[in-house]
C-alpha cells in the first residue's frame, strides 16, 4: 500500500469515528429532550412554568432525569472530542476544555440535590449543585460561541458559521437574561435556555455526522 493510500485510509477511519460520535451524541440529545418533556407531564405536582429542571431530580422519576443529564453530558463531551479532531483552526484545546468543563459540571449537577427552598437547611449537595449548575451552563455556552467562531476560520465548515454563531449568541444572551432578570418565571426561562442550547447541540451533532474528509496539509 502506498503512502497516499495509507493516508486516505486513515482519514476515512477518522471521519467514520467522528461521524459515529455525532450520531451517538444526537441520540443522547434526543433522549434528554424526550425525558424532560415526559417529566413535565408525569410530574403534575410541579408547576413547570415556575419550577426549574433541577427540582425534577428529586422525587418520583428523579433517576430518569439523572440518567438523561448524564446522557447529555456525554453528548457534549463527544461533540467536543469530535470537533477537536476535525477542525484544525486555532483555539481547539480551549474549546475542548470549555465543553469538558460543561459536561463534567452537568454530570455533577445530576448527582447533587438542589435546594428546594421552603426554609430548609442547605446541604452539602445543595452547595455543590449551586456551583456546578451555573458552570455547566457557562462552560457549554462559551464553548458553543468559540466553536461557532472556529467554523468561520475553516473553509470546510464556514457554511455552518452564521446559524451556529447566531444561535450561540441567542443562547448566551438568554442565559444571562435568566440569571439577571429574577422576575422571569424561573422554570419557563430556564427551560427556554435549555431548549435553545439543545437546538445548537443537535445541529452540531448533525453536522458532525456529515463531517468532510480532513485536510492534513
Amino acid at each position: 500500500m502506498s503512502g497516499v493510500d495509507l493516508t486516505v485510509g486513515m482519514e476515512h477511519r477518522e471521519r467514520a469515528l467522528v461521524r459515529n460520535l455525532g450520531t451517538v451524541a444526537l441520540v443522547a440529545i434526543a433522549w434528554f429532550l424526550a425525558t424532560v418533556v415526559a417529566l413535565q407531564v408525569l410530574r403534575d405536582d410541579l408547576d413547570w412554568i415556575r419550577v426549574p429542571l433541577s427540582f425534577y431530580l428529586v422525587g418520583p422519576y428523579g433517576p430518569w432525569l439523572q440518567f438523561a443529564y448524564i446522557a447529555l453530558a456525554s453528548a457534549i463531551a463527544m461533540l467536543a472530542i469530535g470537533y477537536y479532531r476535525v477542525i484544525r483552526t486555532p483555539g481547539g484545546k480551549a474549546v475542548l476544555s470549555l465543553f469538558m468543563l460543561g459536561a463534567v459540571a452537568l454530570a455533577i449537577t445530576a448527582q447533587a440535590e438542589t435546594d428546594l427552598g421552603g426554609g430548609r437547611e442547605l446541604t452539602l449537595g445543595a452547595y455543590i449543585h449551586a456551583i456546578s449548575a451555573p458552570l455547566a451552563f457557562l462552560g457549554t455556552t462559551l464553548g458553543m460561541l468559540w466553536q461557532s467562531w472556529r467554523f468561520r476560520a475553516d473553509p470546510r465548515w464556514r457554511r455552518c458559521f452564521a446559524i451556529a454563531f447566531g444561535l450561540a449568541v441567542v443562547c448566551f444572551g438568554a442565559l444571562w437574561a435568566h440569571a439577571l432578570l429574577r422576575d422571569l418565571p424561573r422554570g419557563l426561562s430556564q427551560k427556554a435556555v435549555v431548549l435553545a442550547i439543545l437546538a445548537w447541540l443537535a445541529l452540531a451533532a448533525r453536522w458532525l455526522r456529515q463531517a468532510p474528509l480532513m485536510n492534513r496539509d
